[in-house]
């Protein structure tokens, strides 16, 4: 789905570094698939037509986080927050 992104964060020796996959267009998703000693990313269609693929050592990798899309395609608003007034303390 249009959003869906898949964090990886990659230990390079000195520091770690994150790479973002994200579904860019409407109908598309991202699939994780591991193997032996690779991870892959990949940006698919709805036919199941890769379209992007990030492929990592499995060794390096730190961390995978899949975030996924809100249900509508927009953000939502956030609610405002309602804060009571303060009472008097001479009043009562």
């Amino acid at each position: 789905m249009r959003g869906d992104r898949v964090e990886v964060l990659i230990d390079t020796g000195h520091e770690v570094r994150g790479f973002d996959v994200v579904a860019t267009r409407d109908g598309r998703r991202i699939e994780v698939n591991t193997r032996r000693n690779l991870i892959e990313v990949v940006e698919v269609t709805r036919t199941g037509q890769p379209v992007r693929t990030a492929r990592f050592l499995a060794s390096r990798v730190v961390a995978i986080v899949e975030h996924p899309a809100l249900d509508n395609a927009r953000p939502r608003r956030p609610e405002p927050i309602t804060v009571p007034e303060p009472r008097d303390a001479a009043a009562g």
